[in-house]
């Protein structure tokens, strides 16, 4: 017999529970108090409250998890029990190890929220809802859910299932029974009357508003993992956003262009943030600190306002009206893209033929990765066709948007092999006029007075350097872009034994040129990292995406200073090509660790093995929140294709479309 039962029976031996009715009030997500329980429904007479609050702190020390219990009428803003539980836990802080049970008592619906990277899994959650929590509530037994809760989730940290009778020890009523309940009912008088003379004195502070602040860690781990939602969700909105484009012109989508230029700039300055804190300048933890809870409030922002668009960008579109136009134009698009394939496929064996394959690795397994979004496109198109014909157009818009950002990024794979052939076939020839000119610096540089000896150091150093980058350039194994590195760092070299013997004009113009060369090889590495990050980033994390962000901004800047100051608009294009290749080899780390041991598509993948499902969460165009770079979130997943709306957070698999990550998968919880 457990403690809340022997303080029911003392309580109610010396205290007269009385029941007042009221009328039903809906509740918004509330602020929690200084107390594991809140109780705005009036269902707990002080006594429980305090048996439950006693329950709740014996759990903490007992398990380390902390759950609050809230009751109130019903749920409002939002009225789903989940979203209603899951927002009142984000809105107080709520970590990890910490949980919520939220009830309404008259709308009869309840929530044990939880973080999906806790230690309590979704099952066990689901067991503790269903064989632990509900009984409780069908009986009215407002305490009886709070000592549900806490022998669920008692049982789960210890390893068990979370259901009612796993931690059972079985047995029968005995003398012993009996003897285990006076001395319980005598310790729970004692502990009743201490914890309420403490309850009286001011020095009960479980809870939110005595707890410690939330530590830096956990704002790490939560702004990573609110970046990585937020770039989804805008990289998601920005694929649909062109189909929409292309669909109903320019003047139909400004409003939501607006929308997501506003969200990039906030996320942007997020990204920024990011990469203070990860460079090599140590932070203070107040810095730190506050620059975690800004990157939080940022992307927060940025999702919020794609979301307030999301409704009215699914009413432009009207895919569930339109499902079958809107299915032969995929169709149509699914084709092309077919066609193209090959001529990609064949593109890349010939580039094999001339490059080495690290020149490669960004589109080595471009092929294989387009063939699976198309596999999943096909199976998409076929469940839409049978949706249509059988009259679900909501059903066939899943489909629909699933197949067509398919079919957009099996295309962008296939064109990043061109891109590529083309920017290493610029590079060759960039390489080529610099060795030329280089060639020339050496032989004025030879000319010149050495009585140091520095000239002839300089020189030597660039001949070797020089040879380096020409044996880069011929075989079959070429290396375009390492060799234009190499020159590049001769260049700089001879440039500063030159200066002195050049007049301002010839300086400024080999400094124009050079700013030219290096912005290309730049762009080129830019745009490679963001096609390898776009069409994987179901498996990369926050540090890559920093990477790229920063490489893109650095690279604008270059942009901007190359006619006013080519000396700083040289430093930033050269900071954005260290930082693009630092953002492959993260996000190239990444792709090789997801799924587990040696990489779920490490290998580079088939074709399309499980219909094409796994090219399609490796691409975010089926967002599962089991894999989202960077974990977190509270909600647990429902399964199954589902939902038409949110590019970042939540749970289950389903297709992105534009808006933020403010939906979340329905899971557990119900009603009572």
């Amino acid at each position: 017999m457990r403690l809340r039962w022997a303080a029911a029976l003392v309580s109610a031996a010396v205290v007269a529970v009385t029941a007042v009715g009221g009328a039903a009030a809906a509740t918004a997500p509330v602020t929690l108090g200084t107390g594991y329980v809140l109780d705005d429904a009036g269902v707990l007479s002080s006594s429980e409250e305090a048996s439950a609050q006693a329950r709740l702190e014996q759990l903490k020390s007992e398990t380390g998890l902390d759950l609050w219990v809230v009751y109130v009428d019903e749920f409002t803003d939002p009225s789903n029990s989940a979203d209603w539980a899951n927002q009142t836990a984000e809105d107080n802080g709520l970590g990890t190890t910490q949980y919520l049970l939220a009830v309404a008592t008259e709308g009869r619906q309840y929530y044990l929220s939880g973080d999906s990277s806790g230690p309590v899994t979704g099952e066990q959650l689901d067991a503790i809802e269903q064989t632990r929590i509900q009984p409780a509530l069908s009986q009215d037994d407002w305490l009886g859910a709070v000592d549900a809760a806490a022998d669920g989730l008692t049982d789960a940290q210890g390893g068990g299932s979370g259901a009612a009778g796993s931690d059972a020890s079985g047995g029968g009523s005995s003398w012993l029974t009996w003897l285990l309940v006076i001395v319980v009912v005598g310790v729970a008088i004692v502990l009743l009357v201490m914890f309420l003379r403490r309850r009286r004195k001011g020095a009960v502070t479980a809870g939110p508003a005595g707890a410690p602040p939330v530590s830096i860690e956990e704002l790490q781990r939560r702004a990573s993992s609110l970046l990585v939602e937020t770039d989804d969700a805008l990289k998601t909105s920005a694929q649909e956003l062109g189909f929409a484009k292309a669909q109903f012109g320019d003047a139909a989508t400004t409003e939501f262009e607006a929308a997501m230029a506003t969200a990039q700039k906030g996320l942007d300055e997020a990204f920024g943030l990011k990469q203070k804190l990860d460079d090599e300048v140590p932070d203070s933890p107040e810095d730190t600190r506050a620059w975690n809870e800004r990157i939080i409030a940022l992307c927060e922002a940025a999702n919020a306002l794609l979301d307030e668009k999301a409704a009215a960008f699914d009413e432009l579109r009207k895919l569930e009206q339109n499902a079958p136009e809107a299915l032969r134009r995929v169709q149509d698009e699914r084709t092309k893209a077919a066609a193209s394939l090959d001529q990609a496929t064949t593109r890349l064996r010939e580039l094999q033929g001339s490059y080495a394959p690290e020149a490669l690795a960004t589109v080595a397994d471009n092929p294989a990765q387009a063939q699976q979004r198309l596999t999943f496109a096909d199976q998409q198109l076929t469940a839409a066709q049978a949706a249509i014909g059988a009259g679900d157009g909501g059903e066939a818009a899943v489909g629909i948007r699933a197949a067509e950002e398919a079919v957009g990024q099996a295309t962008l794979l296939e064109n990043a092999i061109d891109k590529l052939a083309d920017d290493l076939a610029a590079g060759e020839r960039n390489a080529a006029a610099l060795v030329t000119e280089l060639e020339a610096d050496i032989a004025a540089a030879s000319a010149l007075p050495d009585a140091d000896g520095r000239v002839a150091s300089v020189v030597a150093a660039t001949k070797q350097q020089l040879e380096t980058a020409r044996a880069q350039l011929v075989g079959g194994a070429k290396r375009p872009l390492v060799a234009l590195q190499t020159l590049e760092a001769a260049n700089e070299q001879i440039d500063a034994l030159m200066k002195g013997i050049r007049d301002a004009a010839v300086q400024a113009d080999r400094a124009r040129q050079m700013v030219g060369q290096v912005m290309m090889q730049a762009q080129a590495q830019v745009s490679a990292a963001e096609d390898y990050i776009t069409a994987r980033r179901g498996a990369v994390g926050a540090d890559a995406r920093t990477r790229l962000a920063e490489a893109g901004a650095s690279l604008a800047r270059a942009q901007a200073l190359q006619s006013s100051d080519p000396q700083q608009a040289m430093q930033q294009a050269q900071r954005a090509d260290q930082l693009a290749a630092q953002a492959i080899q993260l996000a190239q780390n990444d792709v090789g660790s997801f799924g587990g041991d040696g990489g779920m598509f490490g290998g580079g993948g088939g074709g399309g093995g499980n219909n094409g499902m796994l090219g399609a969460v490796l691409g975010g165009i089926v967002i599962n929140s089991l894999l989202s770079g960077g974990g977190g979130g509270r909600g647990r997943s429902s399964g199954g294709l589902g939902g038409m709306f949110g590019g970042g957070g939540g749970g289950g698999m389903r297709p992105g479309s534009f808006g933020g990550g403010g939906t979340r998968a329905r899971r557990g919880g119900g009603r009572f």
